[in-house]
């Protein structure tokens, strides 16, 4: 699999990650093992996961199958801190919490370090200098490679990585995690431009629109799809409206001219957008990984590639696209 460099640093990454949110919610540990082995046999090397992503057992279940050293030394880990669910504080970036939630899940992933370590979502109650400066000790005290962000605004986004710069010797922001699809290019108007200023890389979460680009909903959803679910089925069902359906027959369309499948069509597509490094595929199945393993051999033809473009151009306006801010 093709590498790509992460951010402005000598980090190579496979250009595509696999996700975990899916394991022991859909995912049990035989098959996560199984995805492990095939995304490493294909030349992957990123893993993505989380401290919350089923209350922590998709840590517990990684760091089984990487207790292989052959695995591990493989591996690029990357997982998140912030996120405190069912608590009345949701998002907690404080020193004091974040630095407790590493600890954690490197005793649930069972490794000294991880490679990644990303704030997964922006907390307004903590000054962006404090959670920054307990990231940059995390990183000094051999815990933590690398540092990135997740779901983090244009604004959000800029004034973390200037804040980083201007406090000499501080470990510079690498990537941003966000949700980026055919289904939903809301980053394109202030995120992404914000990234490829400031050398900060695209890890795109839920490229194939929460499922919905393979195609598979058109009609209905499959009884054991992930719209079906009481977990994931609120979050499939918001791409499941008329005005999606118009990019899904798109992407269909342009599968069955080039003999492939949907989600290789969409993943291609996301893959190679200007400043994406690696899109993070969260398979349910092993089948499902396969799939979208075979986007690898893929570059989809210039005149399909604008032809989802146009279908899927999201609104814009001023400020993002007014006076003077495009060339």
């Amino acid at each position: 699999m093709e590498q790509r460099l992460l951010g402005t640093t000598g980090l190579q990454v496979s250009r595509l990650a696999l996700g975990t949110m899916t394991w022991d919610r859909g995912t049990d540990e035989e098959t996560a093992r199984a995805q492990v082995h095939a995304f490493l046999d294909a030349g992957g090397n990123l893993i993505d996961t989380a401290d919350v992503y089923a209350d922590g057992m998709s840590e517990r279940i990684l760091g089984s199958i990487l207790e292989d050293p052959s695995l591990r030394s493989r591996s690029i880990i990357a997982t998140k801190a912030v996120s405190r669910p069912g608590t009345p504080r949701r998002f907690d970036a404080s020193r004091q919490h974040i630095l407790q939630a590493l600890d954690r899940s490197l005793e649930r992933l069972g490794i000294d370090h991880v490679d990644i370590w990303q704030m997964h979502v922006w907390d307004a109650f903590t000054p962006i200098e404090e959670t920054l400066a307990a990231m940059d000790d995390a990183v000094r005290s051999g815990r933590v490679n690398y540092i990135g962000v997740s779901n983090y605004s244009g604004w959000q986004l800029a004034q973390a990585v200037t804040w980083q710069r201007a406090v000499s010797g501080r470990s510079p922001i690498i990537s941003t995690q966000m949700e980026y699809s055919l289904l939903q290019r809301g980053i394109e108007r202030e995120v992404l431009p914000a990234a490829q200023a400031m050398g900060v890389g695209i890890l795109p979460w839920s490229p194939l629109g929460r499922g919905v680009l393979t195609a598979k909903y058109r009609h209905s959803a499959p009884v054991d799809s992930r719209a079906s679910s009481e977990a994931f089925g609120p979050f499939v069902q918001a791409y499941l409206h008329d005005r999606h359906r118009r990019v899904v027959d798109g992407v269909a369309m342009a599968a069955e001219g080039l003999g492939v499948s949907p989600a290789e069509v969409a993943l291609a597509w996301v893959r190679d957008r200007p400043g994406v490094v690696s899109p993070i595929v969260g398979a349910r199945t092993l089948e499902q990984l396969h799939a979208a393993l075979a986007t690898e051999e893929l570059e989809l033809p210039e005149e399909i590639a604008q032809a989802l473009d146009d279908v899927s151009t999201p609104s814009s306006g001023y400020p993002e696209s007014g006076i003077y801010q495009r060339s």
